[in-house]
């Protein structure tokens, strides 16, 4: 069975990890955050780079070897991918917003861009608009609030719904808009909650299928040369804390500075 490591500055990869689960159900998953810097979307690309350089200098400390790795992280995706490739021979599958699909999808020609900071502003994302979506307005839209109320949601299992519905009116998506992409790993979580405030007018368009898919190809007729026992998710932080996840797997700590 393959071993996927699924990396993010904090819980949203854990949106694109249930979707792998979901195709992949007898793999080996470890889980890594870098919760020390979240948001990812408020770092420089540089320090983005370095933190997943290190994730790379780390990979052979793991229990078992890792297979495949996926930057579950559209921020990390965007700033680093490439240059994180280079470090190794693991297949590294990223994440970038959805853009394609929501301006297939779009009927009126209107879409919206929900990211973070540094996601909405960079040069890849502008290149997949300009590629991607021709002949439709793309409005691009930015938060970190929504980042800390998915991240309070996940481990609290509480979420504060006049802060959500402020930073929601505060970003203020036009009614135009008929295709939301969700640029952020972390605003999956909150999708019930999204779809309640923005209507059945509008699609929420994220990318965690498509990743999935793409892992189940790479890893397709590869065997692992591992026993077929199958060990319980194992959940790192760079800031544990203490930290039990939904499923009760404590966070250990892992230490990306190098």
């Amino acid at each position: 069975m393959p071993h996927i490591l699924v990396f993010d500055s904090g819980v949203g990869g854990t949106s694109v990890l249930s979707h792998i689960q979901s195709l992949l159900p007898t793999a080996q998953y470890s889980y890594v955050m870098d919760n020390a810097l979240l948001p990812y979307g408020l770092q420089s690309e540089q320090t983005i780079q370095s933190r997943l350089a290190c994730l790379i200098k780390r990979i052979n400390d793991f229990e078992h070897v890792v297979d495949l790795i996926v930057i579950a992280c559209n921020t990390a995706s965007t700033q680093a991918l490439a240059a994180t490739r280079k470090l190794t021979s693991i297949p590294i599958v990223g994440v970038v917003p959805a853009i394609k699909p929501a301006a297939a999808q779009s009927k009126s020609r209107r879409i919206a861009l929900l990211a973070t900071p540094a996601t909405s502003n960079n040069a890849y994302t502008n290149s997949l608009i300009a590629e991607h979506a021709k002949g439709c307005r793309v409005d691009l839209h930015k938060s970190t609030r929504l980042v800390a109320l998915a991240e309070h949601y996940y481990w609290q299992q509480t979420l504060d719904l006049d802060k959500l519905t402020h930073e929601l009116e505060y970003i203020n998506i036009d009614k135009e808009v008929d295709c939301i992409v969700l640029g952020c790993t972390h605003f999956p979580i909150l999708r019930t909650q999204l779809e309640k405030f923005y209507g059945s007018h509008v699609d929420l368009i994220d990318s965690g299928h498509a990743i999935a898919k793409r892992v189940q190809f790479l890893l397709e007729g590869k065997q692992s040369n591992r026993s077929g026992v199958k060990m319980p998710l194992q959940f790192f932080a760079t800031a544990p804390s203490g930290m039990t996840n939904k499923e009760g797997v404590t966070c250990r700590a892992i230490d990306l500075n190098c």
